[in-house]
């Protein structure tokens, strides 16, 4: 009896498709991938970092953007910047006399003190006031006459009487604010009321005999 050889058997697995086969039989391979592949990676990667560096650039652009009106708003105005500084000429100011002029848009008195005005102030010991400070630290070498202050008083900003002719000068011959009280001597100095420091005295100096510059 003849014997029927079996052929069936394990079939073989297909062989994988090989790169080159996947890619079609014209597209090149390269390290084992298809530079079709590869090309469409490197282009991916090309366009993630151009949108990446496009939106740091929008970005620093914005921030520039609005940094400038920042910085605008931040500089002095011209107005401001007009009166940093003032020329006042006090050749009309007699002494005992003082006149309100305005600076850095607050009042300013300039006053020509009396020899008995400057005496008065001198005979106080300055290290028993409230602010201590002597006539002479308050006015400028050979212009111990003429004290400039700013005419708010240090207690809550009012303005104090006594720059104008005919207005109370208070207990001690200076200024005398009536809000709450305060009283200053003839060098501007704090004695009696609530207000903590004596008048401000802004920057100043003489740059003649009768013009003063402020600021």
């Amino acid at each position: 009896m003849a014997t029927v050889k079996d052929t069936t058997g394990t079939p073989k697995a297909p062989r994988k498709a090989t790169a080159k086969a996947a890619a079609g039989n014209d597209a090149p391979v390269m390290n084992g991938v298809p530079m079709e592949t590869a090309t469409k990676d490197g282009e991916g990667v090309r366009r993630r970092d151009f949108i990446h560096i496009a939106t740091v650039s929008f970005a620093g652009v914005g921030a520039a953007a609005v940094a400038v009106p920042l910085v605008s708003q931040m500089s002095a105005s011209a107005d401001v910047l007009a009166l940093a500084s003032i020329e006042v000429d006090v050749a009309a100011i007699q002494p005992g006399q003082s006149i309100k002029t305005s600076w850095r848009k607050q009042p300013v008195f300039i006053r020509n003190l009396t020899p008995e005005e400057i005496a008065e102030a001198n005979k106080v010991a300055a290290g028993g006031l409230r602010d201590p400070q002597t006539l002479a630290e308050r006015t400028q070498p050979g212009k111990e006459n003429w004290l400039i202050t700013l005419g708010v008083c240090t207690h809550l900003g009012c303005v104090p009487l006594g720059a104008a002719a005919g207005e109370v000068k208070g207990e001690y011959g200076g200024y005398f604010c009536p809000c709450h009280g305060s009283h200053y001597d003839t060098a501007g100095r704090i004695r009696k009321g609530p207000a903590p420091t004596n008048l401000v005295v802004p920057e100043f100096a003489f740059i003649s005999d009768t013009i003063v510059k402020i600021g």
